[in-house]
């Protein structure tokens, strides 16, 4: 087939898999845990990888797992992935933080969350500054890289306020889209084809 005519025949991006980086699944991954999902690493090493699903909001809400808030307006709680589901994770700009760990461009994981419940209790605004999640996601020693390999995932950047924006709906398209031209018309093709 002549370059060009092949919607998929793209020039690969390559970037290595890194803590702040963002994978990002492609289009016809059937996996129910990461269909069309941008993951941010928050770890990568020879014992493996971890990271947070951005953009698959639970059906929970903040107020339903942490005591304090369930007076306060429903905040929303996102699904960071199948693995330690009975944990909550934060990314959040708030450099005081103790314990936070940086994740680079002013975006911290975790830390104190004692004064985490303080910042949202005296009605600080949390869009852009936190964000929370159940779960996380893993891969042993390896996998991810033979998932890479096997192009599963392109590995990106994005900025701060894209990891912290609560909305995500279109955060998969807009990350592709961010990769170039090829990477937009992966964006557009439909998640059931034969409904095209």
């Amino acid at each position: 087939m002549e370059k060009g005519w092949d919607v998929f025949d793209v020039e690969p991006k390559f970037l290595s898999p890194a803590k702040g980086h963002v994978l990002i699944s492609e289009p016809f991954l059937r996996d129910i845990n990461f269909a069309r999902t941008v993951v941010f690493l928050v770890e990568h090493g020879k014992d493996g990888s971890v990271g947070i699903i951005l953009n698959r909001l639970s059906s929970l809400h903040v107020n339903d797992v942490v005591r304090e808030f369930r007076y306060l307006g429903d905040i929303p709680l996102y699904s960071g992935g199948p693995v330690s589901t009975d944990t909550l994770f934060y990314l959040h700009v708030l450099p005081g933080v103790e314990g936070s760990l940086p994740m680079g461009d002013g975006v911290y994981l975790n830390g104190d969350f004692a004064a985490i419940k303080r910042y949202v209790l005296q009605g600080n605004p949390l869009d852009g500054k936190i964000r929370f999640f159940i779960g996380c996601s893993g891969w042993d020693s390896g996998q991810l890289q033979q998932e890479i390999d096997e192009h599963v995932w392109l590995i990106s950047r994005i900025g701060r306020a894209q990891v912290m924006d609560a909305s995500g709906d279109d955060l998969w398209k807009m990350a592709l889209a961010g990769l170039g031209q090829g990477y937009a018309r992966w964006a557009r093709f439909p998640e059931d084809p034969s409904l095209n």
